[in-house]
């Protein structure tokens, strides 16, 4: 996954200093390469599940399974100070306790200190099983399939793609839905499915054996870029899953663009989807977007299934702290917005966990460790961000201009009407 998010970085890059050269802008760089990716990789060494690791003097560690990802973990440090033990846990990125592959998020009690994420720690997901789940996804497709187009399922390369094919799998092999071809069309997706199925003997909570139901004779995990463009013949009855998550990059927006603007055909996205992607413009109701720089009207049905997600909902997230208690110092929330924060901190402290020792760092703020102590805060600086570049999305407005304006400069047949809209346009910019 690191190189190819690498890879993107580059990509990326290139083709903006392309435009930026042309009107004479300072070139950028890549966030990093390939390279620095391979320098990082040659870095790693493994290290199993709730064994004591040393990767420093006076520090050592233990991974937890965190149940989020294949080989995620919470991470459990102590660290010596002054002839005291400092223990610490953090969370990472926490997984629902109701998931195929993995069972619940675990780690041990008792610490000075937990840092926990709280991406969803304002909400709680609907009531769910695996099976309610692929219940929903059997609607979905049925109804999709039945339309006499595609179904176009944007997916996470790592984990979704997979939760995807099995829950799939199972439905054609069961006949809950016909047997529809069904293309993995991301490089990435490809070679974490390959994974999978070299490791199926170690996956939990599943129906259906890994192995097969990766192999299974009506998928087709996509490889060469001209097996890619081979799909965009299909024009009725497949099932096309390709990354991004969120449409920002990769094979999925060329399927977008030859199935979005067809009426048979169904978007279907089983994620979140961030402000300022292609998938948060087209999941808000776009009637119209852009893709390549090519506007498509929006004609497929756009559905959506919450229940894929990798997060542990509210009270997961809840209960998961509960039980790493008793915390002699502080809780740390991390890794979520300010509301999803707040709202956590609140639930918190309404089942008995102190707020006064719920805090919420910012970024770049220091805090002192100690044993059995509460944390001192050593430095608040100044944001790196201005609120008021924060507070909007920008990017679906830009958006939704641009195609209105197109719209309109459409609409008028007068040349001079269209030179003075444009001249009004651009006085504004002088302001």
């Amino acid at each position: 996954m690191l190189r190819d998010s690498a890879y993107i970085q580059e990509t990326n890059a290139e083709r903006l200093n392309v435009k930026r050269e042309q009107k004479g802008q300072d070139l950028i760089e890549p966030i990093y390469t390939m390279e620095d990716a391979e320098q990082t990789l040659r870095q790693l060494e493994r290290v199993e599940y709730e064994q004591w690791f040393s990767p420093s003097d006076g520090i050592r560690g233990r991974l937890w399974n965190a149940g989020h990802l294949l080989g995620s973990a919470s991470v459990e440090v102590q660290l010596d100070e002054s002839g005291d033990t400092i223990r610490v846990l953090f969370s990472g990125d926490l997984g629902p306790d109701e998931k195929a592959f993995h069972l619940a998020p675990d780690a041990p009690a008792g610490y000075d200190y937990v840092v926990c994420e709280s991406t969803y720690g304002n909400r709680d997901r609907e009531d769910y099983t695996l099976e309610k789940r692929r219940e929903m996804m059997r609607e979905e497709l049925t109804l999709g399939l039945k339309r006499g187009g595609n179904v176009v399922i944007p997916s996470f390369a790592v984990e979704r793609s997979q939760e995807l094919l099995h829950d799939i799998g199972v439905l054609i092999s069961t006949g809950q839905i016909p047997e529809a071809d069904v293309y993995i069309d991301s490089p990435l997706a490809r070679k974490v499915t390959e994974v999978f199925i070299d490791h199926a003997h170690d996956l939990d909570d599943i129906e259906v054996d890994a192995s097969n139901i990766f192999r299974h004779r009506r998928f087709h995990l996509v490889q060469s870029v001209q097996e890619s463009k081979a799909i965009n013949r299909i024009k009725r009855g497949a099932i096309i899953i390709s990354a991004s998550g969120m449409c920002n990059a990769g094979r999925i927006k060329h399927h977008l663009k030859n199935n979005i603007w067809r009426r048979e055909s169904t978007v279907l996205f089983v994620g979140y989807q961030a402000p300022g992607t292609l998938g948060h413009i087209i999941t808000s109701g776009a009637k119209r977007v852009r893709i390549y720089g090519k506007e498509y009207k929006v004609e497929a049905a756009i559905r959506s299934i919450g229940n894929y997600s990798a997060h542990a909902d509210q009270g997961e997230l809840i209960d998961w702290v509960k039980e790493r208690g008793p915390v002699l110092g502080a809780l740390f929330l991390n890794h979520g917005e300010d509301d999803a924060r707040e709202v956590m901190r609140e639930v918190l402290h309404e089942q008995g966990i102190d707020r006064d020792k719920t805090l919420m760092p910012q970024f770049d703020e220091t805090f002192e460790l100690k044993a059995h102590q509460c944390p001192v805060l050593v430095s608040h600086p100044k944001p790196r961000l201005d609120e008021s570049q924060t507070v909007r999305d920008w990017h679906n407005d830009y958006a939704s201009f641009m195609i209105n304006l197109s719209d309109r400069l459409g609409s008028i047949e007068d040349g001079h009407k269209k030179a003075d809209l444009i001249h009004r346009l651009s006085a504004l910019l002088d302001q």
